[in-house]
């Protein structure tokens, strides 16, 4: 096995992982507790620990969406979307928790088993991505752990103040 194809491989079982620790997160979390407590690192307009999990399960099947087309089309634009406007439009701290974690899973499942299907010659596919122009899948399976990190860090972050309250 190539240093690539393990680090692909790599990434596509930290899907899964992600996955399971924000299950373990949110088990003992209420509906409450996932709705009041926000990012203070943003002030008053921080987002929530339910805010972050919606935010996670859509940008998951954005993903897996972008990695759909470069797979479809050769060398597509792959579409911009404002995260702000979609935690408004689609009343994100109005969600259910559990609910949402399901829709998580659901997605998350599906982007994995997409990325752990590709054959060698689908690894080479690429689309320009709206932020940072030339974009293979390998960077796309990078961006979602990437992602992953940052928002275990900022919901765990969040639920903190759960015991310091």
């Amino acid at each position: 096995m190539t240093t690539l194809e393990y680090v692909r491989k790599t990434q596509v079982h930290q899907m899964r992982l992600t996955m399971e620790i924000l299950e373990h997160i949110f088990e003992n979390v209420t509906q409450k507790q996932a709705t009041t407590y926000r990012d203070l690192n943003d002030g008053d307009k921080g987002w929530t620990a339910l805010e972050v999990l919606c935010h996670l399960r859509d940008f998951d099947t954005i993903f897996y969406l972008r990695a759909v087309m470069m797979i479809e089309q050769d060398n597509p634009r792959l579409p911009a979307y404002d995260h702000e406007a979609m935690a408004i439009e689609r009343g994100y701290n109005q969600q259910d928790l559990r609910q949402v974690c399901n829709e998580f899973r659901a997605s998350r499942e599906r982007t994995r088993d997409f990325f752990k299907s590709l054959t060698p010659e689908q690894w080479e596919r690429a689309g320009i991505h709206p932020e940072s122009g030339h974009f293979t899948m390998t960077n796309a399976v990078l961006q979602v752990a990437g992602h992953d990190v940052n928002h275990l860090e900022q919901i765990t972050r969040i639920l903190m103040q759960i015991k310091n309250a």
